[in-house]
């Protein structure tokens, strides 16, 4: 009976491999090219929540690890590997997702500063294009009157 494991470990092990199963599937969702600003908060916002829930899902993690560690010392050598072998798998893809969650948020970051900066550009070039405008419907000074052609000219 020590080679077993605890009834803890079973719900643990459980609630950890859903959790990973349920966030391995948010991050599959294909990813959309957006190009609103708010959507792209957003998904910011939910992609921190699940870090948030991976640094609190972490202590499940370290308990399997160290349960696993005790078994193994009291455990059969077949018994002990198999326990091994479990949780390797599953440090595995907490590794994964952990990495493609921070890879994810940055990529977004990223691709929300370069937003950011293109909307403050777009919004400069349309005031120019404006001031343009009101330049071009501009009444034209008369041929004789240099002063004011030369003020047009410089305007130009």
């Amino acid at each position: 009976f020590d080679s077993l494991p605890p009834a803890r470990y079973k719900e643990t092990m459980s609630t950890v491999l859903v959790w990973i199963q349920q966030s391995e599937a948010k991050l599959s969702m294909p990813q959309v090219a957006v190009a609103e600003y708010e959507i792209m908060e957003q998904r910011l916002r939910e992609l921190k929540a699940l870090q948030s829930s991976l640094q609190e899902q972490q202590k499940g993690l370290n308990y399997l690890s160290t349960t696993v560690e005790d078994m193994s010392r009291k455990a059969p050598a077949e018994v002990s590997q198999r326990y091994r072998s479990e949780i390797e798998v599953i440090l595995g893809r907490w590794k994964k997702l952990s990495a493609q969650l921070v890879e994810h948020s940055q990529k977004l970051e990223e691709l929300m500063t370069k937003l950011q900066r293109f909307q403050n550009d777009t919004k400069t070039l349309k005031k120019w294009m404006a001031e343009v405008d009101v330049f071009l419907k501009e009444e034209w000074p008369a041929l004789g009157d240099s002063e004011a052609l030369e003020k047009q000219l410089e305007q130009c």
